[in-house]
């Protein structure tokens, strides 16, 4: 059987069509660079690919697309290159088992498996045999080292990885793709015959215009924030990001309006003071006090040592109350924040702990803090261990009263505080919207500072538009 490879600076899922198809040469080049690049796969006479492989070494990323006939996806495999630079963790694997030929791709009742794995060996496999929503069965895949791990071939030596999934029984024959077969989107018919022309050109000169391309390339995507093609569509694939924070700076700026997806328009106002916090060590801690096991707290950020304002953002709205027949309007609560300077947060980054590792973050993940209890506080490392003793024997053991301990009955989420005599240190303990993980947003000045610290309590609310159709004043960093 034969493979016909071609290459091209992205692919677009939406068209499953590659997107400014390039030469071997320059993708080799941007192999080098670490540009993002992709590899596509045919059969001839086949409209769908086989598989498309999406790389992107400056990201730490491999990524592997498997085609049906009926041009679905039903393989996604993400792999991460770490400090081993010969191999490749198989970090994230999605399989749908597609029940008819007519089945829409990713329909939510389509049966499918994840497999979660990390380098430490821990791992997890998820079957959902019913689809999203029908019930899930979790275990821990047992993998040999091989199953794990994947040697990173030289340039234009990866194997079909897809073999297994098509039954093909016979090695693929791999050849080059004919240029006018392979254009996608993103290249005009002009472009083809240039490039098919131009293949009797020394291959020194070839390599040095596309190495200088690439280069430029790197600049524009570094100046530009992007993934190395900034005009490329908005379908096309790009390497992974962890969660964006949103425009957090709207929760605390009266009069913006948003909606959590339940209540239609809600309003920003004025953010509500609480309390002060002191933290004389310098460094802050952001954790769940009910999930502390002895391992310290979860996030640590370095402050000035002093004393901070901690504000809760709020939003009013009205709903129909059916027990009481009529309109009425309330208050509730997005965030609560530390605040550590009045300057607006010009960007926003999401703290991680010691022992986070970015590369290994897929789409959207999160990191931060867990809890057990619906609880998250701030508090003064430096007497982290102190504070949270109190915390357990004023809360969970209840001692009367306990010197160092209070409960708090003001209607914020704030609810109880600690404080240690010998060093100063305080920790304020507040209520989140339920266990689980909270990433803890830190907030900079276009200098750098540290201006704020924040906590979601259910996620980032989406900015309405304001009625003449204009945003809100944005944050500028809600897709950073």
């Amino acid at each position: 059987m034969v493979v016909e490879v071609g290459y091209a600076q992205a692919w677009d899922p939406e068209a499953r069509a590659p997107w400014r198809p390039i030469s071997a040469e320059e993708a080799r080049v941007r192999d080098a660079t670490g540009l993002p690049y992709v590899v596509v796969y045919r059969e001839p006479g086949r409209e769908a690919p086989l598989e498309v492989r999406l790389v992107s070494w400056r990201d730490h990323y491999v990524g592997l697309w498997v085609y049906d006939a009926q041009g679905r996806r039903t393989h996604d495999l993400d792999m991460r290159l770490l400090d081993e630079p010969s191999r490749l963790l198989r970090r994230y694997t999605v399989a749908w088992h597609y029940t008819d030929p007519e089945m829409p791709e990713f329909d939510e009742k389509c049966p499918r498996t994840v497999v979660d794995l990390f380098p430490d060996g821990r791992g997890q496999r998820t079957q959902e045999p019913r689809g999203r929503g029908g019930g899930a069965h979790v275990t821990s895949p047992s993998l040999s080292d091989d199953e794990r791990w994947l040697d990173r071939p030289a340039f234009g030596e990866w194997p079909l990885l897809s073999v297994e999934a098509h039954g093909l029984t016979d090695p693929p024959t791999l050849a080059a793709a004919d240029p006018g077969e392979s254009k996608g989107s993103g290249q005009t018919e002009t472009d083809t015959e240039t490039e098919t022309e131009g293949e009797g050109e020394a291959e020194g000169e070839a390599e040095g215009e596309a190495e200088g391309e690439a280069e430029g390339e790197t600049e524009r995507a570094s100046e530009a924030g992007q993934p190395g093609d900034a005009d490329a569509p908005a379908t096309c694939w790009r390497p992974p990001r962890p969660a964006r924070p949103g425009p957090i700076n709207d929760l605390f700026r009266p009069g913006v309006r948003v909606t959590d997806g339940y209540h239609p328009e809600m309003t920003v106002v004025e953010p509500r003071k609480v309390a002060g916090l002191r933290v004389p060590s310098g460094v802050l801690a952001v954790s769940g006090p009910d999930a502390d096991e002895g391992e310290g707290p979860r996030i640590m950020v370095p402050v000035p040592p002093g004393e901070y304002v901690l504000d809760e953002a709020c939003v009013r709205y009205s709903y129909h109350c059916e027990w009481r027949n009529r309109d009425v309007t309330t208050t509730a609560r997005t965030a609560v924040r530390l605040l550590v300077s009045e300057t607006p947060a010009a960007g926003w980054e999401m703290a991680l702990a010691a022992d986070d590792d970015p590369r290994l973050f897929i789409e959207n993940q999160i990191a931060g803090f867990d809890t057990d209890g619906a609880t998250g506080c701030f508090a003064d490392a430096g007497a982290w261990e102190r504070l949270v003793a109190l915390y357990e024997r004023g809360l969970i053991q209840g001692e009367p009263d306990l010197d160092g301990y209070e409960d708090i009955d003001d209607g914020s989420l704030f609810m109880q505080r600690t404080w240690d005599e010998s060093s100063g240190g305080e920790l304020m303990a507040f209520a989140t919207s339920g266990d689980g993980t909270y990433p803890v947003w830190v907030g900079r000045s276009d200098a750098g500072a540290l201006v704020a610290v924040v906590v979601l309590l259910d996620g980032m609310p989406q900015v309405l538009a304001e009625p003449d159709g204009v945003d809100a004043d944005a944050d500028p960093d809600a897709d950073a």
